[in-house]
């Protein structure tokens, strides 16, 4: 099973919970409270999947590190395809 599928079976799976307690579909008679906070929690969840993406990609785009190796590799590489394309012809 991939992420995909796993990722929409959990959803549809909270999805109709969701539905089935906001809609007395099971019989439940839930408390006043519980009624309130349940109506708009699909909209908390969403917020906080998003602050939590967010937080992650700064986290990580703070925690980068350079690759002084892999960039010196690189740079002598351009240099090199620069070379080979001035013998060929090309003018930059």
């Amino acid at each position: 099973m991939t992420k995909l599928a796993q990722w929409l079976w959990g959803l549809a799976l909270l999805g109709s919970t969701w539905a089935a307690l906001t809609m007395g579909a099971l019989g439940l008679e839930l408390p006043l409270p519980c009624r309130e906070v349940l109506w708009p929690l699909p909209a908390y969840l969403l917020v906080t999947a998003g602050c939590y993406a967010l937080a992650t990609v700064g986290y990580r785009v703070a925690t980068f590190h350079d690759c002084e190796d892999a960039a010196r590799e690189l740079q002598s590489q351009i240099q090199e395809a620069r070379a080979d394309l001035a013998r060929k012809g090309l003018r930059f």
